[in-house]
């Protein structure tokens, strides 16, 4: 399917590996310039050059910490007018809230719900001028099913997704689209992050947490990121300009709700 995106720009944060990593493969793919933004410079160097000598696509890369204003502020430089943007951010740590500070909250609320709406208020004026754009936020599943010892993840990331449905219903009209992707267990160095910490604190291996959480997915196994990806693409395409303000599952089917 041509998803009628070649020759579109395109932002993707946290883009180095993982989930960002596979939406920026599978946008330029379909066609689309890329400014990848992420922490850690070799990696983002490696991941730009694979994408750009795969795709023949031009791959622009803004190394750095995205909650920074000064890194945001180079992101919109390097690409003034994007068709699309992809936010993301690695969640907030694991662990019990009895432990967390004010300005630990803070840091998750900064990383995972003020810095996604700071990247939207930069370029969604734009959008709405060229009667294009495709707004794609990265949250998590745990805003349809909460986790408790990701408290921190799961009170940002549900402070972004009211802000982001309010946001879709004002800007549609111009052809503009804002939805969230939802993943649930995708391998993942977040994935092991998560699984080391219910290992932790159920005083049990590694191994042992991974094979209790592939048993709890009716598909008895974790998301390809490949497969994320392709739903990015997707969503941003020519094809999806009637789904917006969305919440958009991709867990196995782990999240028993019919709604």
């Amino acid at each position: 399917m041509d998803l009628g995106l070649k020759g579109r720009n395109a932002i993707v944060c946290a883009a180095s590996e993982g989930l960002g990593r596979a939406c920026a493969r599978s946008l330029a793919e379909a066609g689309v310039d890329l400014v990848i933004n992420a922490r850690r410079e070799i990696e983002l160097q490696v991941t730009a050059e694979e994408i750009a000598s795969t795709f023949g696509v031009m791959v622009k890369t803004v190394c750095g910490d995205v909650t920074d204003t000064d890194v945001r502020a180079e992101i919109m430089d390097t690409c003034p007018a994007p068709d699309i943007l992809v936010n993301n951010a690695g969640g907030p740590p694991p662990g019990n809230f009895r432990d967390w500070t004010p300005e630990t909250w803070h840091l998750a609320l900064d990383a995972n719900m003020i810095t996604p709406i700071e990247l939207i208020r930069a370029s969604v004026d734009g959008m709405i001028e060229r009667r294009f754009g495709r707004i794609i936020n990265i949250t998590s599943g745990a805003i349809k099913a909460p986790i408790g010892m990701l408290g921190l993840s799961n009170g940002a990331r549900s402070g972004l997704t009211g802000f982001v449905a309010g946001l879709a219903r004002d800007v549609a009209q111009h052809g503009v689209t804002v939805n969230n992707l939802l993943p649930g267990p995708f391998e993942t160095a977040r994935l092991q992050g998560t699984l080391l910490g219910a290992a932790k604190s159920q005083g049990i291996s590694v191994d042992e947490a991974r094979t209790a959480r592939l048993a709890s997915n009716p598909s008895l196994r974790f998301g390809d990121p490949n497969e994320f990806g392709a739903t990015c693409a997707f969503i941003a395409s020519v094809h999806a300009g009637y789904m917006t303000g969305q919440n958009i599952l991709l867990d196995g089917g782990a999240f028993p709700g019919t709604f």
